[in-house]
């Protein structure tokens, strides 16, 4: 250790005993090791921690001597994993990197013999401590304690060349800020613009797993205003650029809809993505759309289909898996209900049969957040609640709202002489429709007589004269 380095006494009793019992036969074989990264990070912070990474100046091969069962998950950088009574322990060699030249990883890895100089190569001061287990020591030899007293998050040594090195800890140092409710130290926030071209080199998978968990915190919108004010956004989402100037609409004076949406974003669940990412995209194709009448009224004619087509190329871009795009997808393309006291049950119906009984709440919390968005209050609440109702009371009912709904399916049909093609699929919709009007009306005997005269007045005439059922 270095004599000048101050040492903070850490019981280690506070750690789970297997983890000290793994520790404790490195140490028996004559090795350094240290509980390392955000580990130590949490439990200054008094969290609980949710992984352990392991430092050491054993190398690879040393440790597979010492335990049965060990992953080389990263064997050419020095790391593999310890699987341990039921942990899973990232154990990795002291090391010092050499440059970064693609912007992601370092060129060449050399193996070390100091905690300090390892501890060197780490992104931000909080991450940058570590634990001594053998003499049961904090190591914090760059104010990593300091920092997080202060609620703010630095980089180690030089912000402009730390981020430079791997283009990730721009995202990371955003996340951590969003996460923790820090503020970003002044020279790491200036710093996170001359780095941002870099993000380029980033994979889209990478950028979005650092997304996904800012959009999971407590208030993604702060990471969103450092994206625009930084220049992060062109190069990760260059999509929202032409949202930052244009309007929300006459309805919202003064906010510009990059504001709305990620005002919106907040007001949703932090436990729901896809809800979130739904009211981040559901008006960004409104600059597309925009249009004002004779009279000066600013209209936005079919956003909801350009933000759905917009939100669906975007998810497809950052690989976002196939369930959350079509989600989201859908809940953007139905966001623009409007609700009135008037409907009828049958409207109610038709309401529930369009978006998808199992998508009606997350839609009327869409809707919420669009207010909140805009206005900051719930003005349609009172309308939302009694829609909640009357479609509560419509699920209640056990009504057929899908064609799998219905007393009758295809081999029904069959069996009066309907063949299988789109004339069948034609007449199931109409029959679904028929019922929406009257669900009484969804009985096996009713539908096969309603389906036998739709079959004879409609379509066998259309059949006899060789042409196609519109």
């Amino acid at each position: 250790m270095t004599p000048d380095l101050e040492l903070i006494p850490y019981p280690c009793n506070r750690l789970p005993q297997r983890l000290l019992e793994a520790c404790r036969i490195m140490i028996e074989a004559e090795y350094q090791v240290y509980l390392v990264g955000g580990a130590v990070r949490n439990l200054v912070m008094k969290r609980p921690p949710s992984d352990f990474d392991l430092a050491t100046d054993a190398h690879p091969h040393q440790i597979t001597t010492l335990f049965r069962r060990v992953i080389p998950t990263g064997i050419a950088h020095g790391t593999v994993t310890v699987l341990y009574r039921g942990l899973s322990l990232e154990v990795t060699t002291f090391r010092s990197e050499g440059a970064y030249s693609d912007g992601r990883r370092p060129d060449e890895v050399t193996f070390g013999t100091s905690i300090v100089e390892d501890l060197s190569r780490r992104d931000f001061t909080m991450n940058a401590m570590a634990i001594d287990i053998k003499h049961q020591v904090l190591i914090d030899p760059y104010g990593g304690r300091h920092d997080i007293d202060q609620h703010q998050v630095r980089a180690v040594g030089d912000p402009a060349s730390r981020l430079s090195e791997d283009a990730l800890r721009i995202l990371r140092a955003v996340r951590f800020s969003v996460q923790l409710e820090f503020a970003l130290a002044p020279n790491t926030l200036v710093a996170l613009a001359s780095a941002a071209p870099k993000l380029s080199a980033i994979s889209v998978e990478r950028v979005r797993i650092e997304l996904e968990k800012m959009l999971v915190s407590e208030q993604p919108s702060r990471a969103f205003r450092i994206f625009r004010d930084q220049g992060i956004l062109a190069h990760i989402l260059p999509e929202f650029l032409h949202c930052i100037t244009a309007p929300t609409g006459d309805d919202a004076p003064g906010l510009s809809l990059y504001e709305h949406l990620i005002r919106s974003m907040d007001a949703t669940p932090s436990d729901r993505l896809e809800l979130r990412l739904a009211a981040l995209l559901h008006d960004i194709g409104k600059p597309n759309t925009q249009i004002r009448d004779t009279d000066g009224t600013m209209r936005f004619i079919g956003h909801e289909k350009e933000s759905a087509r917009i939100s669906s190329e975007l998810l497809k871009r950052l690989c976002f898996p196939t369930r959350v795009i079509r989600q989201v997808e859908h809940l953007v393309l139905h966001h623009m209900f409007f609700y009135e006291p008037s409907w009828s049950p049958a409207a109610v119906r038709r309401f529930i049969a369009r978006v998808g009984k199992d998508n009606v709440a997350d839609l009327v919390l869409l809707r919420r957040a669009d207010t909140l968005g805009k206005h900051g209050n719930e003005k349609a609440s009172p309308l939302l609640n009694e829609l909640l109702q009357r479609v509560e009371h419509e699920n209640q009912s056990a009504g057929a709202f899908t064609i799998r709904d219905l007393a009758i399916g295809g081999n029904d049909l069959a069996s009066i002489g309907v063949k299988k093609g789109p004339e069948m699929g034609k007449i199931l919709e109409e029959l679904l429709e028929t019922v929406l009007d009257d669900p009484d009306l969804n009985t096996k005997p009713r539908l096969l007589q309603i389906a036998q005269r739709l079959y004879e007045t409609r379509f066998q005439p259309l059949v006899r004269k060789g042409q196609e059922p519109d």
